[in-house]
């Protein structure tokens, strides 16, 4: 039977990427053997546009039922107005499919070192594991009228155990290092998780664990980011944490993401926006979607060696330069596209 994947194509730049990223997992299953079945569902604002909803019933059906979920990039300013925006689905999804964990890996090859703002691009290759489906994003009561606003931050026991885990499982299969990155001088959830993620590290006893303030662990990422390996926080923190580590790796438009869960379906992503300014051009950097399917053979379907095949096709156009204007070059999306191809 073959392998299921739901595609959900996002919005602007989402579809012409989703595309890269397709074309690209045809090629490579043809070529070394990989039997698959693509689903597609409407979600975010082509869902809206469809159905009034950005996350409807039949597209969680379809993801459920899948063993792995592709999703490009949604929103944009067309439903800036909309009851229901579609970043809201985005939310909706992690909650209906229990994605409590965001894995974001941040390395810089040889090739992209060159666009690394920091000098020390060499050192960099550390993972950041970010709880998804809490914290200050999902707590209630929350409230805003003319005078006042309030929002809570609100974590359970069993909701930091499961996301320290998973942190602590990948550690034992890198380098056996864990920072808690929170702000327990100030905030009683902080304090909540460092006594929570203590206890979990006593099963772990061949890793080890520190902490960091999130204010100095912003900078470090950018000083010193030789010094991490596995980066564990909640959710606030980690989704800006994860931004900048990006951003360090000398693009967004490269970067892959994976949430899982408890079983079910991983959702694999890129973690950046769905660009209005250059839709329909044909200039989106497709390396995104391309390493995010990467990540999903690798993960989701234990054949790293069709991963290692697309990163190294990746690498190697970026070398001779056959890259999308974000990165200095002048070739547009389909052409990077069929390069990659070419090199596989």
């Amino acid at each position: 039977m073959p392998n299921q994947i739901a595609v959900l194509k996002g919005d602007y730049i989402g579809p012409e990427i989703m595309n890269a990223g397709l074309k690209v997992l045809e090629a490579i299953a043809n070529k070394y053997g990989f039997d698959y079945q693509i689903v597609e569902a409407p979600f975010g604002g082509e869902a809206i546009d469809e159905c009034g909803d950005p996350l409807p019933p039949k597209t969680i059906e379809k993801c459920q039922s899948s063993d792995a979920v592709l999703l490009s990039a949604i929103g944009g300013p067309k439903w800036d107005h909309a009851e229901k925006r579609p970043e809201q689905g985005l939310l909706q999804i992690r909650s209906k499919l229990n994605l409590y964990s965001n894995i974001r890996p941040t390395n810089i090859s040889e090739a992209m070192t060159q666009y690394s703002p920091i000098k020390n691009a060499n050192d960099v290759d550390f993972v950041i594991v970010r709880e998804l489906t809490s914290g200050i994003y999902f707590g209630t009561p929350r409230h805003k009228d003319d005078f006042q606003a309030l929002d809570t931050m609100y974590y359970t026991r069993e909701e930091i155990k499961r996301v320290a885990k998973i942190a602590f499982d990948m550690a034992e299969r890198r380098r056996h290092h864990v920072t808690l990155v929170d702000k327990s001088n100030v905030l009683d959830t902080s304090k909540f998780w460092r006594e929570v993620v203590a206890e979990v590290a006593k099963d772990y006893p061949d890793v080890t664990l520190d902490y960091c303030y999130v204010d100095a662990a912003s900078m470090k990422i950018i000083s010193n980011p030789g010094q991490f390996d596995v980066i564990l926080t909640e959710n606030l923190f980690g989704d800006i944490l994860s931004d900048e580590a990006a951003q360090i790796t000398g693009s967004l438009g490269t970067i892959p993401s994976m949430s899982i869960g408890d079983g079910g379906p991983v959702l694999y992503e890129p973690i950046h926006g769905s660009a209005p300014d250059i839709a329909g051009l044909g200039v989106a950097n497709p390396f995104s979607m391309i390493n995010s399917v990467a990540m999903m053979l690798a993960n989701s379907f234990n054949r790293s060696d069709l991963a290692q095949k697309i990163y190294q096709a990746i690498n190697q156009v970026i070398t001779d330069g056959a890259v999308t204007p974000d990165l200095g070059g002048h070739y547009k999306t389909e052409q990077v596209t069929d390069a990659v191809i070419d090199n596989i």
